[in-house]
């Protein structure tokens, strides 16, 4: 399976970059209570933080909501997922463990203020693009509505769009019969390569002890 990022957003974003994490042989389940309280304390801990400082203030949150709008989908009634779930948070309504896969994505999610999308491998098909949303696209997304994809940054393969900062679509969710995996992390563009590759370690050495299996990492630029 080849992933490519699209001359246009290249044009458009000539720091465009994201990570990439396979993984095979996983077993995904109820979460862990040391999974449940990471996630949890971590919400607890930027509850309070999201007193004292502005959403938007928070470099990944920010740079997300910009290529949001350079892409020409309004960030403020398109808000990217990292971004929904600060928001949640500010409110207090915390985000419930969901299953192993969905909360460990989530916490990084929140850890590092970049969405991730993590999707069933055996449920997609050929190549990835990533590239703009056309007019017309559009996908049955988790939050359980018809999402249009125009000038959102999405994810494709040979049957459709199935992946996006904003939210996923149901084809591609992971769940307990899940055994193979594809996580994508809409890195900020301003990181260093370096950095990225550390990040998307981190996230697979915690990912792969609560899981099993074994994972591949790939910066795609």
């Amino acid at each position: 399976m080849a992933i490519n990022i699209s001359k246009d957003l290249k044009t458009l974003f000539p720091q465009f970059k994201i990570g990439i994490i396979t993984y095979n042989h996983i077993t995904i389940s109820g979460s862990p209570q040391m999974v449940k309280g990471r996630l949890q304390l971590f919400q607890e801990s930027l509850f309070f933080d999201l007193e004292e400082k502005n959403i938007t203030e928070f470099a990944g949150i920010k740079e997300w909501r910009s290529i949001f709008k350079q892409t020409g989908k309004d960030p403020n009634k398109y808000r990217h997922s990292a971004e929904a779930m600060y928001r949640r948070i500010k409110k207090q309504n915390y985000l419930q463990s969901i299953n192993s896969a969905a909360d460990i994505n989530n916490f990084f999610s929140l850890k590092y203020e970049v969405p991730i999308g993590i999707y069933d491998f055996d449920c997609l098909n050929g190549n990835i693009d990533v590239r703009i949303g056309h007019d017309g696209e559009v996908y049955k997304g988790l939050n359980g509505r018809d999402n249009s994809l125009k000038n959102l940054i999405i994810l494709s393969d040979s049957l459709g769009p199935f992946g996006s900062p904003f939210v996923d679509s149901t084809r591609t969710n992971v769940n307990e019969q899940t055994t193979n995996a594809l996580q994508v992390v809409f890195l900020r563009h301003s990181i260093e390569t370096d950095e990225a590759q550390a990040l998307l370690n981190s996230l697979k050495e915690m990912f792969i002890q609560v899981h099993g299996g074994n994972g591949q990492v790939e910066v795609i630029v």
